[in-house]
């Protein structure tokens, strides 16, 4: 089965809870690999060391009319459909997770130009550091020829905590309002959060595409199905799942389901217990710790 490493990180607490999660690891499989990666409520940074992956969209969902795309260092705004990665077997770098609020402030854009899209981080003219890196692929390199995973981490807390204060600072009642919506797994209704912070609901959806990415209701759809996974995966009926999470009937749930994993609750289900099963083999590699977001295809 070849070889593989992970380590994993809490960021320091001042970047907390903008920066979520590092993880690091260096994969070196007998064969290539294929992952199937549904959408979370959070934007991922990945520092590419070498090695590339390749990024397309699924066939019927609305990312399969975008052009595959080949990066080493890869940055994915949230997303509504699920995407195909795959490399040849051999892969190497650190996945950094950021609430979208977070991720408006370090790279200084308006995140709607980067939701549903997989794309290059320079493309962003984001500076890692003075008269240090002129870009995310010299950092990238630098994090790789440093001697341990505890280095690494410890410059990324360096590098995040300048990017953080030389950006844009993310709008208080936005905070509150994707706060509210992560409190209650997607479910309250957009006027409800609107009221809550003080903004009307056009308000709102505007400043949900400029510091989010995507608009509350369907940031809400992505956290609503990102509870329905994890019942599912824990041995829940549709029934039970599609009532607690909010959705009218198993029929919605479903529907929800494929648009946005590409296939259905049972599906996702079954290859889920088959991963947990002892085999030997490198880990599946969730993105959200004890959450099911991902699926290692054959």
């Amino acid at each position: 089965m070849g070889g593989w490493e992970v380590a994993l990180a809490a960021p320091h607490p001042r970047l907390r809870p903008g920066v979520i999660s590092y993880r690091g690891f260096r994969l070196a499989l007998g064969r290539p690999r294929r992952r199937l990666e549904v959408p979370i409520g959070a934007v991922t940074l990945m520092f590419g060391f070498e090695q590339p992956v390749r990024i397309s969209g699924l066939a019927g969902s609305g990312r399969s009319r975008q052009e595959p795309v080949t990066l080493v260092s890869v940055l994915s705004g949230l997303d509504t459909t699920p995407v195909l990665g795959e490399h040849d077997g051999h892969l190497a770098g650190i996945e950094v997770l950021l609430a979208p609020w977070a991720a408006f402030t370090l790279f200084g854009t308006a995140l709607h130009e980067v939701a549903d899209r997989s794309l290059d981080p320079d493309a962003l003219g984001v500076r890692p550091g003075p008269g240090r890196w002129g870009s995310i692929a010299e950092l990238s390199a630098a994090l790789g020829a440093l001697p341990s995973w505890s280095a690494r981490f410890a410059l990324l807390d360096d590098v995040f905590a300048r990017w953080s204060v030389a950006g844009p600072p993310s709008c208080g009642r936005t905070v509150r309002a994707w706060a509210e919506l992560v409190r209650t797994r997607g479910a309250a209704p957009v006027g409800h959060i609107a009221d809550e912070v003080g903004w009307s609901v056009r308000q709102l959806e505007n400043r949900f595409r400029e510091q989010i990415g995507i608009g509350p209701k369907a940031a809400g759809r992505v956290l609503r199905l990102q509870r329905a996974r994890r019942m599912l995966v824990a041995g829940r009926t549709q029934a039970e799942t599609a009532a607690a999470c909010g959705f009218y009937d198993q029929a919605h749930l479903s529907g929800e389901f494929r648009a946005m994993t590409g296939c259905t609750p049972r599906q996702f289900a079954a290859v889920r217990r088959t991963l947990l099963a002892p085999s030997g083999g490198p880990p599946s590699a969730d993105r959200l710790a004890d959450e099911p977001t991902s699926l290692v295809l054959a």
